[in-house]
């Protein structure tokens, strides 16, 4: 069976755009869905609204595959699954090792999702000699001192840190050293790499900050309404602080 060690895939080679590429797996993910349903056809709006972008933007990305669908009928479901798991080279097996096996490394090795996309987890690794040997989603535990040997023994280029923010660099390091040429982070902190190599982070933390803005920002309009202070009364007190003592020239002019 191939590995990732020697065949890469073809979006850069065909101009795909990154933001295109980042787009793929949403598609793919709605597609799988309607195949898992038998859905044999379905329209740009349809899985436009599924992937959650916009219809335009789906029929601009889908010309990069070379897809076009067919007027009054739509896409092929089976043929687009089929498209864009080779250009995300996932008609292939990718080995993925996973290095810090704490929460949340064990929870993504419980994950049952890798081997349906094309990942296949080579191996588990942790630095703790008392972790070796114990099996987490019947995968027994290596120790991190073994690090190269694994890497070369099971051809992986993709590996995923879920190690403490202070571990992370030096693992990054000798991961790269080892072959490794593509990251998953889940460690809170930046990694510096050498050109060549590419980095995804997923940081829960700053997603959830995120999400408090968005909910500080809908309890502070909602307090608002109930105030009776709408766009109106916002517009007329933002006219009110640009007045003077005097109340009809700015206290201090632009320079």
């Amino acid at each position: 069976m191939a590995t990732g060690r020697t065949h890469r895939p073809a979006t850069r080679s065909r101009g795909i755009p990154e933001a295109t590429v980042a787009r793929l797996p949403l598609y793919l993910r709605a597609l799988t869905g309607l195949s898992e349903r038998s859905v044999p056809t379905v329209s740009s709006e349809e899985l436009a609204a599924a992937a959650g972008v916009n219809s335009a933007k789906l029929r601009k990305d889908f010309s990069y595959l070379g897809s076009y669908g067919t007027r009054g009928v739509g896409y092929d479901v089976e043929y687009l699954v089929y498209q864009i798991s080779r250009e995300l080279g996932l008609t292939q097996d990718w080995p993925v090792v996973i290095v810090g096996i704490g929460n949340l490394g064990a929870a993504l090795a419980n994950y049952g999702g890798f081997a349906s996309r094309g990942f296949r987890v080579a191996a588990l690794i942790d630095a703790d000699p008392a972790m070796a040997g114990k099996p987490v989603a019947g995968i027994p535990v290596q120790h991190s001192d073994d690090l190269e040997k694994i890497i070369e023994d099971n051809g992986v280029s993709i590996g995923v840190i879920a190690t403490p923010a202070g571990a992370a660099q030096p693992v990054c390091d000798r991961l790269v050293a080892a072959g490794v040429t593509s990251i998953l982070n889940f460690a809170p902190t930046v990694l510096s790499v050498p050109d060549g190599v590419d980095v995804r982070k997923v940081d829960l933390s700053i997603e959830l900050q995120i999400l408090a803005f968005h909910e500080q920002r809908k309890a502070g309009e909602e307090a608002a309404a109930s105030d009776g202070a709408g766009p109106v009364a916002a517009s007329r007190d933002a006219a009110s602080a640009d007045k003077g003592p005097d109340g009809d020239v700015p206290a201090v002019m632009p320079a």
